[in-house]
């Protein structure tokens, strides 16, 4: 039914530093309420609703009879991601599940089985497909302007602290954080290079753990790609560097060229121009958000509010999300497959 004059309302499970992210979201958009939040830990839940003005739930169970509670925000550690929302799904709630959806295909896979049991929607977070930049980059390929492509390649080489693996006892470990600085930092440019490539059809790659010797998980990966196109690609991503990088996409073709950093395109160049070339240039002005390089709150809530606007009006329509349960799925694969490759030492072929 279509609803467009209705305030949705939204909780949140889980009071991580992404929660507050997902609070500040949810308060900037005018067409959402955030009515209660559910911590494992009591006094954190207390201290999350007295700063956003929510109620404090003492169950997951007690936060889903919230009246007038539609869409759930999933914001506990990832590996932990299945419990949680099986119950919101359930209950007939619609979830947004920060990125990954889970840490195994397996339980992706029953999360998605649920939705559609339930006729609910659930989407990835995955707040750089809403940013300007990249929404250019995936229009010009879906126009044909890059011509063949050649090579699609992303980098996330990022700095994190001992104390910011310390935080949590969840992080750096397989069965929570599900891997390291591939599943964790560059998991968002990973879904960027295969919703502007296309799908992969096989990976090569390596890992290791070279600063942060104390976690279960990798530091540093690289690994080679071949695209279903016929196209190349390379990813890497790193934590242990200093003092480390913005994030960058590039991709390239028989007749253009893209490059993408911190979601702004620094290059962007054809071999047949467009009329809307020297604007799309001129508007792509640096972003003064270091974007996550050293500190994972260096972040805006701007791209999480456009995507919780965009589940909203997927509601409301009836159409799919931009980032649909599937969108979250592929990004996951290719994370498994490059850590595959990596244990053995042979090349994995797509799907799993």
């Amino acid at each position: 039914m279509k609803e467009y004059n209705k305030v949705f309302g939204f909780a949140i499970i889980g009071t991580g530093a992404i929660a507050s992210i997902h609070a500040q979201a949810i308060q900037a958009v005018t067409s959402a309420k955030l009515l209660g939040v559910y911590n494992i830990t009591p006094a954190k839940a207390e201290v999350f609703a007295l700063q956003y003005h929510c109620k404090a739930c003492s169950s997951i169970d007690d936060l889903l009879k919230i009246e007038e509670l539609d869409i759930v925000c999933i914001c506990t550690p990832s590996g932990a991601h299945l419990e949680s929302a099986l119950k919101a799904i359930t209950a007939g709630k619609h979830c947004l599940i920060e990125k990954p959806l889970e840490v195994t295909l397996d339980k992706i896979d029953k999360l998605i089985h649920a939705a559609q049991l339930n006729h609910v929607i659930i989407s990835a977070v995955f707040p750089s497909r809403f940013y300007p930049g990249n929404n250019h980059l995936k229009k010009a390929i879906d126009a044909g302007r890059f011509g063949k492509m050649v090579m699609g390649s992303a980098y996330v080489k990022w700095n994190r602290s001992a104390e910011y693996y310390r935080s949590g006892k969840w992080r750096g470990t397989w069965g929570l954080d599900g891997g390291g600085a591939l599943m964790n930092q560059a998991i968002h440019v990973v879904d960027i290079l295969q919703w502007c490539m296309g799908p992969v059809e096989s990976v090569f790659a390596y890992t290791g753990n070279i600063k942060h010797t104390s976690i279960e998980v990798e530091d540093t990966a690289i690994a080679l790609l071949r695209f279903t196109n016929g196209a190349l690609g390379t990813i890497e991503c790193s934590t242990a560097v200093y003092p480390g990088t913005l994030k960058r996409l590039e991709i390239m073709g028989t007749e253009g060229t893209a490059i993408v950093e911190n979601d702004n395109i620094i290059q962007w160049q054809f071999e047949y121009p467009a009329n809307d070339d020297e604007e799309i240039r001129a508007a792509s002005l640096s972003n003064a958000s270091e974007g996550g390089v050293s500190n994972p709150l260096s972040i805006s809530y701007m791209g999480h509010l456009e995507q919780i606007e965009d589940m909203i009006q997927a509601i409301r329509t009836g159409r799919k999300p931009l980032v649909d349960e599937f969108d979250g799925r592929k990004s996951v694969e290719i994370i498994l497959a490059i850590y595959k490759s990596a244990q053995i030492g042979q090349p994995i072929r797509l799907p799993l």
